[in-house]
């Protein structure tokens, strides 16, 4: 059901180095979850509890999330997908910086 995770732009690897996925204070981040199938889905990310986006995607299609935190950090989040009787479910790990990160 679940065909690629992006963050950012770019596909989620938990080993690429987290400096391509970081934004800073109040800057957007934008998941996106393509998915394949039939029927219907419904996509929820959770960061540390809190709901920051719901949605049900007609399939095939794709989740989209914006978000953004006014403090800096590291965060855990959590894609959950349900559609077709499956349930997707992948840890994100979202870093705010406090200023840009230039290199």
């Amino acid at each position: 059901m679940v065909k690629l995770v992006k963050l950012n732009n770019l596909q989620y690897n938990v080993n690429r180095d987290p400096n391509a996925y970081r934004r800073s204070v109040n800057k957007d981040f934008r998941l996106q979850a393509l998915l394949d199938g039939t029927g219907t889905a419904k996509g929820v990310f959770t960061v540390d509890g809190e709901k920051q986006c719901e949605s049900t995607v007609t399939l095939p299609g794709t989740f989209e999330c914006k978000f953004k935190f006014p403090k800096a950090g590291t965060r855990m989040g959590e894609l959950t997908i349900e559609g077709n009787g499956q349930t997707y479910t992948q840890n994100i790990r979202i870093d705010v910086t406090e200023h840009d990160w230039i290199g």
